[in-house]
């Protein structure tokens, strides 16, 4: 453990010392206990653990008097709510992901100037396990990061038929020239894929049955690549690259997941346009699902996209 990350969580008069030689106050949130699905193991999927956070935020000293202005402060509600937004942003696998995420989302704020943060497992053993971290609004890239809105792609969903196809390159030839960001979403193959007698475990087969559809489309178009995270999904929107969605992890790690069983991948891309905010989402070869956005459904017979 670093000096400061030492200091951070040490007791008051010991941090007081140290502070004198820096111009900053402190703040901090002592033994904030969540419960939350978290970890990479299989074994963490499908159940809740205790987590708990510490994390202590410099903060320069306010100039003129605070006059019990609540408005004029970092309030200790903005590091409860960095800790909920990003546990409710997605499935996490790692703490130091998490930790991360929360230090820089705190680092928004524009008092802060440095923030540690703690955070340990308490249910995997008769110990605590965990990671300590500190950023500094000087390490970390913040410009704009409030204000940049994510892409609205055009979803657009195939059905076997549709893949099969001869039409298949006309249309993806239409959409790329379309102003919109392209997703690609497919179903399983027409092939039955194996039966488990666990859910959770079926569940994992069917998504990864749409998963190998999706390579079989890849192979037919060189333009397009199957992306399978959040991350790779937004650099392809913003560098205009043609993606084929492969739904597991983004299903698996979902907070607020999907009621549509994978075996309806209709229903199932219709809940991932919503949650993309997607321009509209076009089904080709399929009926028309209920969705959050604008769904337009054409027969696989149709060579004009427009």
């Amino acid at each position: 453990m670093t000096d400061d990350i030492r200091l951070a969580f040490a007791h008051p008069s010991e941090r007081a010392e140290a502070s004198s030689q820096t111009p900053c106050d402190r703040i901090s949130l002592r033994d904030y206990i969540v419960e939350v699905e978290i970890g990479a193991f299989q074994q963490e999927r499908g159940t809740l653990q205790r987590v708990r956070f510490n994390v202590v935020v410099e903060v320069l000293p306010l100039t003129g008097p605070i006059d019990d202005d609540v408005d004029r402060i970092l309030s200790y509600d903005k590091v409860t709510e960095a800790i909920s937004i990003e546990l409710e942003a997605e499935r996490i696998n790692l703490l130091e992901t998490l930790a991360a995420r929360v230090a820089e989302r705190i680092l928004l704020e524009p008092q802060a100037e440095r923030v540690f943060v703690r955070i340990e497992k308490l249910d995997r053993g008769p110990f605590s396990l965990g990671v300590e971290i500190v950023r500094s609004r000087d390490g970390v890239d913040l410009a704009g990061q409030e204000h940049i809105e994510a892409p609205h792609p055009r979803m657009v969903y195939l059905s076997n038929d549709a893949i099969g196809s001869a039409h298949l390159t006309g249309w993806i030839d239409q959409l790329a020239a379309m102003e919109a960001p392209l997703i690609i979403c497919v179903g399983p193959s027409d092939i039955v894929a194996p039966q488990a007698a666990n859910a959770m475990a079926q569940r994992r087969i069917d998504l990864l049955a749409i998963e190998q559809n999706a390579w079989t489309l890849a192979a037919r178009d060189r333009r397009c690549m199957v992306v399978g995270t959040r991350t790779e999904l937004d650099w392809a929107m913003k560098n205009g690259q043609i993606c084929i969605w492969a739904p597991s992890k983004i299903v698996l790690d979902a907070v607020d997941g999907p009621s549509a069983s994978p075996r309806d991948a209709v229903a199932l891309v219709a809940w991932f346009a919503g949650d993309m905010s997607a321009k509209e989402l076009l089904v080709i070869g399929a009926g028309t699902p209920q969705a959050a956005v604008p769904v337009r459904a054409i027969s696989s017979d149709v060579t004009d996209l427009t």
